[in-house]
């Protein structure tokens, strides 16, 4: 038997410590496809909750037409309060505005000018009146918010429940 110091044995290697790039294939898929579906998904809860916002602001538009409780005054007055929330929810910054300024934002989304120059320029003044002008077609004033409500469906930038 030959002696132990002969044979051809080696010491123990150890491997090479495992270096941090390139990744494993479970951390390209948190570092690409998780905030994919992250914002595709917040972008789906935004819209949401938009459309459920202008649903129930369309709902409260018709119990106040339809209301036979309140006076004409009250109904512009309450209808005046409704933009200004609708304003409030996606814009806050315009929820200020008053006068001119008001009619000028609440025309913004139209493409007609119906609350500068139409029916809906009785909303820069009538909630604070004692009486409502004899002039006033509500029909047309209901129908204006109306048409206003539907295209803030495309100008909602930050949606949030109507209160």
């Amino acid at each position: 038997m030959p002696p132990v110091q002969d044979l051809p044995i080696r010491d123990i290697h150890l491997p090479e410590a495992i270096g941090w790039f390139p990744p494993a294939i479970g951390w390209w898929f948190i570092i690409i496809v998780v905030p994919i579906v992250s914002y595709f998904l917040i972008a789906l809860i935004q819209r949401l909750f938009q459309k459920t916002a202008i649903k129930e602001a369309k709902k409260l538009l018709l119990q106040l037409q339809t209301n036979n409780a309140l006076t004409p005054l009250e109904k512009v007055r309450e209808l005046s309060s409704l933009l200004r929330r609708v304003t409030v929810n996606f814009h806050p910054e315009n929820g200020g505005l008053t006068g001119r300024a008001w009619l000028d934002y609440l025309d913004s989304s139209l493409k007609k000018t119906g609350f500068k120059n139409g029916v809906g320029r009785c909303l820069a003044d009538a909630p604070y009146q004692k009486e409502l002008p004899p002039d006033v077609d509500l029909t047309a004033l209901f129908k204006l918010a109306q048409t206003w409500l539907n295209a803030q469906n495309s100008n909602v930038s930050r949606p949030k429940k109507i209160q």
